[in-house]
C-alpha cells in the first residue's frame, strides 16, 4: 500500500502536482512512520510549494532516521539557503559533501553560502588591515587647527536587534525574526485585530520590541508562534483572504486586491519582502533544483508505469483495446498488445514465480 502512493506521489511530482505529492507522501509516511526515504522526498514538495520551515523540519527527521543519507542534507540545504540561514546552509552541505564526495552540487552551493555570508558580515577581517595601511598617518603630523569650528557628527541611528522579513499564503502572513538562542520564556507576542507585539528580552541581549499597525486584519484566536534555535516565526491568520502589498499599513495604499484561493498554483512562489535588501538569486537556485530532478531518474514500478503510458499514448486503436482487455480479464497480471490473440478470447490471470491466483468474496 506504501510503495504504491510513493509510486504515485514521485508521478504526480514529475508531472508539477506538488500538492498531491505532498499529500501522497503524508499519508506514506502515516503508513510507515520511520522510512528516511519518504521525508526527504516530501521535503522536496515542501520545497517546491515554499513550504520552507516545513521542508527543513522533514529534512531533519530523515537525517535522525537515517543520517547517512546525504540527499536529506542537500534538502535541507536549500530550504535554509532560501530562508537566508547560510550558515545553517553550509554545515548540511559540509556534512552532506562528505558523504557524497562525488557530487559536485555539494561544493558549488557551499561556495555560494561562503559568498553570500561574507556579504552579510562585510568580511571585515579581510578589509581591515589594508584600511588601516592606507590610513597609516603619524601621530606628529596631525595637527589641530584652532580656527575650525567644532563640528558636530550626527550619530547613525541604532540597527534594530534582529532583522525581520514576512511572506504571505492566501489564508496567512508568516513573520520571521532572526533571533539566535533566545529562550521561549523571554518571548512574548499578542495580537490584536489588526495589530501585532512582540518583545524579546534575553539576558544579556538589547530589549527588542516590534509593534506594527497590520496591513489588514487578522484573526487573533486562530494566530500562533515558535520560538526555534534562530528564529521567531509568527502565523498571522488573514481575516479575509487579500493580498498583503507590504507588512505594515500605510494610507497610502488606496486598493487591496482579493486573492481567489482556488486559481492560486502551488507552483507560485510567495513573495519575500524584508527589512533587509535581498540578494538571493531566485532563478539560480531554481535552475539547480530542476537539474536535480533530472538526476533524479525513475526506477521499478515507477519507470515500468511511464512505459506502458507512452505506450498507450501512441498505440492505434487496437493496441489499445487490447492492452485495456488483457490487462482487466488477467486481474493486472498480463498486458498485451496483440488484439488478434487476446481480443477472440478471455485471457487469463499469470500470477509470478512463487505466486497464486485468488478470487476475493465480497
Amino acid at each position: 500500500m506504501a510503495s504504491d502512493l510513493v509510486t504515485k506521489a514521485k508521478e504526480a511530482f514529475i508531472d508539477d502536482h506538488f500538492e498531491l505529492a505532498l499529500h501522497l507522501y503524508s499519508q506514506a509516511i502515516q503508513l510507515n512512520p520511520k522510512h528516511a526515504e519518504l521525508y526527504a522526498d516530501r521535503a522536496q514538495a515542501n520545497i517546491k510549494l515554499n513550504n520552507l520551515t516545513e521542508a527543513v523540519a522533514d529534512a531533519n527527521k530523515a537525517i535522525e532516521l537515517d543520517p547517512s543519507m546525504s540527499k536529506a542534507y542537500l534538502r535541507k540545504a536549500t530550504a535554509c539557503m532560501k530562508l537566508e540561514e547560510y550558515q545553517t546552509a553550509k554545515s548540511a552541505l559540509e556534512t552532506g559533501a562528505a558523504l557524497a564526495p562525488a557530487e559536485s552540487r555539494f561544493s558549488k552551493l557551499i561556495k555560494e553560502c561562503e559568498e553570500r555570508i561574507a556579504e552579510e558580515t562585510g568580511d571585515l577581517s579581510m578589509q581591515m588591515p589594508e584600511a588601516l595601511a592606507k590610513n597609516d598617518v603619524p601621530a606628529k603630523e596631525i595637527e589641530l587647527d584652532k580656527d575650525q569650528p567644532n563640528l558636530e557628527i550626527e550619530a547613525a541611528p541604532p540597527k534594530p536587534a534582529y532583522r525581520h522579513e514576512f511572506y504571505q499564503k492566501p489564508e496567512e502572513v508568516v513573520v520571521t525574526i532572526f533571533a539566535k538562542g533566545i529562550p521561549h520564556d523571554c518571548v512574548k507576542v499578542d495580537y490584536g485585530e489588526q495589530t501585532l507585539s512582540v518583545a524579546i528580552n534575553a539576558p544579556g541581549k538589547e530589549a527588542y520590541h516590534f509593534q506594527p499597525r497590520l496591513f489588514a486584519k487578522i484573526i487573533p484566536e486562530k494566530c500562533r508562534y515558535d520560538v526555534l534555535s534562530t528564529k521567531v516565526e509568527i502565523r498571522l491568520a488573514k481575516s479575509e483572504p487579500i493580498h498583503w502589498t507590504s507588512l505594515e499599513f500605510s494610507r497610502e495604499v488606496a486598493i487591496t486586491q482579493r486573492v481567489n484561493v482556488s486559481s492560486v498554483s502551488a507552483s507560485q512562489r510567495p513573495s519575500y519582502p524584508s527589512s533587509k535588501p535581498q540578494r538571493v538569486d531566485w532563478d539560480k537556485i531554481e535552475a539547480q533544483v530542476k537539474e536535480e530532478e533530472k538526476d533524479e531518474k525513475l526506477d521499478g514500478d515507477a519507470a515500468l508505469n511511464k512505459f506502458f503510458r507512452d505506450i498507450y499514448k501512441d498505440a492505434d486503436e487496437d493496441t489499445r483495446r487490447a492492452m485495456q482487455k488483457s490487462f482487466v480479464e488477467s486481474n493486472g497480471t498480463v498486458l498485451s498488445t496483440n488484439w488478434k490473440e487476446v481480443g477472440a478470447k478471455k485471457v487469463e490471470g499469470s500470477p509470478p514465480d512463487g505466486m497464486e491466483m485468488k478470487k476475493w468474496e465480497y
